[in-house]
């Protein structure tokens, strides 16, 4: 069990970074799911291990998704706590003015690659990551996504057809 999580560990924390933008958050994930994976399933058969852990990491990050929406819905209806302001949407930061500059600041291939990747869709980031990276089946990233193998090939091509678009300067 211990070298099966010290192979997967590594791999799990960039599919989390990719998902939220965030390496603390993705720790959070990554620990998260650890535990879980040891709780429940360390009793199970180790070939059903690899995919059941991505099963639960592609769980933990739509759940951090999921409660950043609901924070960040709620974060415009409440002051921030601690601020000054009376009005809280000016205190927010212009994540598209970020993403413009961080595009222009990066010049290296592998982290416009990343960059690339977490501009996709969820569910295409997550089967382009599954499939691509860590080389799982079409049947097996299905079961990871817990969604059909249609889906996974639509959301894989999505993604490799996206990827190539905004990557084609690099190439």
């Amino acid at each position: 069990m211990e070298s099966f999580l010290a192979s997967v560990e590594r791999r799990a924390f960039r599919m989390a970074e990719m998902g939220t933008g965030n390496s603390e958050e993705a720790l959070d994930i990554v620990q998260d799911t650890l535990f879980a994976f040891v709780r429940k399933y360390s009793a199970r058969p180790e070939e059903e291990w690899r995919p059941l852990f991505f099963r639960i990491l592609q769980n933990k990050i739509r759940d951090w998704h999921r409660r950043s929406k609901v924070q960040k819905g709620l974060g415009l209806f409440w002051p921030f706590k601690g601020s000054g302001s009376d009005n809280p949407i000016q205190e927010l930061e212009d994540t598209k003015q970020k993403n413009v500059s961080d595009a222009h600041e990066i010049s290296d291939s592998v982290e416009s690659m990343h960059v690339a990747i977490r501009t996709l869709p969820f569910r295409q980031q997550q089967a382009f990551l599954l499939r691509a990276w860590e080389e799982f089946s079409v049947k097996e990233t299905a079961e990871a996504m817990g969604v059909s193998e249609g889906s996974v090939k639509t959301h894989f091509s999505r993604a490799v057809s996206t990827l190539r678009e905004r990557l084609k300067d690099y190439g």
